[in-house]
């Protein structure tokens, strides 16, 4: 396909101020349906992992402490991979990124399900390997948040325009309707088909939306003009890229991206959103990715049983993406995600207490606390493309969205050693419930920024 042409006239001497190419309802609601798409089938992969850890854990012949800990040491491979995909997606373009994510998460579930599980320290270190490739998939949340903070910016869809946090919660749903899904179809064709075909089938829907994406998704005019900046000043035509920018009202820098979000006016909140990152993936390791445990090994859930639970607790998080980007636009994105967290930290408490000990109890208060935890999501996702301009916005989202990975990591090791001493429950109390709550706190020192008009 042709990318959307720039109107630019790179001769003209003078200064007059110029809007971006607009996307039409149509080509808005395209970019929303394959964002939406992308982000599903990237946290199936994504997911498919810890719902399929019991099963995979007896295959493998790995203790509850030994599983806690691979999924531990592939965090610390998905960190590497995806710290490095940043930088990428502001040099690559966002349909592109997206492309390259959505290719790494099929990769890696076809090599997932191609390792042996008898070779002992070896299955487990092909295992780490494979699965990190996962932090391109994971990733992808973040070229979303990117790409459509700039198609809202300048869709002729007044209502995404003003409501932009409610329909980009909407496509931030992806993440429990790709645990949803991974829990169903576990669900049915786990015992029929086993681990090693659920990895096949997540391939599939992978591979199709990669052509699709190649023709039918549009580049961002906000990045051509980067593109074309960045260009001009190779060619030593600096006077010109300064007049051009100043011609759209951005601001264009040499600066690499990665030293740029670290500059002041944008650290702050570089340092906050990443710290707040890291705290608030001790929950989300524990209560979203590694849910089935949580409910076989500290609730003493049937693994059957557990796969019905989250299924319904997945699907009620859904509307919690919808409700707090829809939140987000009338109080703040940053109050949001803070009364969100807190909330959620207080509901997992709850559910992990022996009080709650019967099965309508516990989907309550994990539903609950999952609607709170990954619902705030919504909004930090797009928070995060407002606090940064379009030469570095990619890699702002992609670097703070990969400090999951050092979250997971540490609170991975946190939580291993206090299952192993005290058992999953009061491990996942102390270091996922509470670590949750805080991860509240911290967002009360991000800086509100306004929202992002190009």
């Amino acid at each position: 396909m042709s990318e959307m042409a720039l109107p630019i006239d790179e001769a003209a001497e003078g200064v007059q101020r110029r809007r971006f190419p607009h996307f039409t309802r149509k080509q808005t609601n395209t970019a929303m349906i394959l964002a939406l798409l992308a982000w599903t089938v990237a946290v199936f992969d994504y997911g498919l992992f810890g719902t399929l850890l019991p099963a995979m854990q007896a295959d493998f012949g790995w203790t509850s402490s030994t599983a806690y800990l691979v999924n531990t040491l592939i965090a610390i491979g998905t960190a590497i991979v995806a710290f490095g995909v940043g930088p990428v997606i502001d040099r690559l373009g966002r349909r592109r990124g997206m492309m390259v994510t959505i290719g790494g998460t099929a990769v890696a579930s076809v090599l997932t399900a191609l390792i042996p599980a008898k070779l002992g320290a070896v299955s487990s270190g092909a295992m780490v390997a494979v699965r990190s490739l996962g932090g391109l998939g994971f990733s992808e949340q973040s070229v979303n948040a990117t790409y459509l903070n700039e198609v809202f910016a300048i869709t002729d869809d007044e209502r995404k325009r003003e409501r932009r946090g409610f329909w980009y919660g909407i496509v931030q749903g992806g993440w429990p309707l790709g645990f949803l899904i991974s829990s169903a179809l576990a669900l049915v064709l786990l015992d029929r088909l086993g681990w090693r075909s659920m990895y096949l089938i997540a391939t599939l829907p992978a591979l199709a939306l990669i052509l699709v994406i190649g023709k039918k998704l549009k580049e961002t005019p906000q990045f051509e003009l980067h593109e074309k900046l960045t260009r001009l000043k190779k060619e030593g035509k600096v006077g010109e890229a300064e007049r051009l920018a100043a011609a759209y009202g951005v601001e264009h820098t040499e600066s690499a991206p990665i030293a740029r979000i670290f500059q002041p006016g944008l650290r702050r909140n570089t340092v906050v959103l990443s710290l707040a990152w890291i705290v608030n993936f001790f929950g989300i390791n524990i209560f979203s990715v590694l849910g089935s445990s949580v409910l076989a090994n500290a609730k003493g859930v049937e693994l059957s049983t557990a796969f019905w639970m989250l299924i319904v607790i997945n699907l009620g998080a859904y509307f919690g993406y919808i409700f707090h980007g829809w939140l987000g636009d009338r109080i703040g994105r940053k109050r949001t995600i803070v009364i969100g967290w807190m909330i959620s930290g207080l509901a997992f408490a709850a559910m992990l207490s022996p009080l709650v000990n019967t099965a309508p109890l516990i989907v309550a208060t994990y539903a609950i606390g999952l609607f709170f935890l990954v619902g705030p999501y919504a909004a930090i996702m797009f928070y995060m493309g407002e606090c940064y301009p379009t030469d570095c916005r990619g890699t702002g989202t992609v670097i703070i969205g990969a400090m999951s990975q050092p979250g997971t990591i540490l609170g991975g090791f946190l939580f291993t050693a206090a299952a192993a001493a005290w058992g999953t429950g009061p491990a996942a109390m102390w270091v996922g419930a509470v670590g949750t709550f805080l991860s509240g706190l911290v967002m009360l020192f991000a800086k509100a920024v306004p929202q992002l008009e190009h």
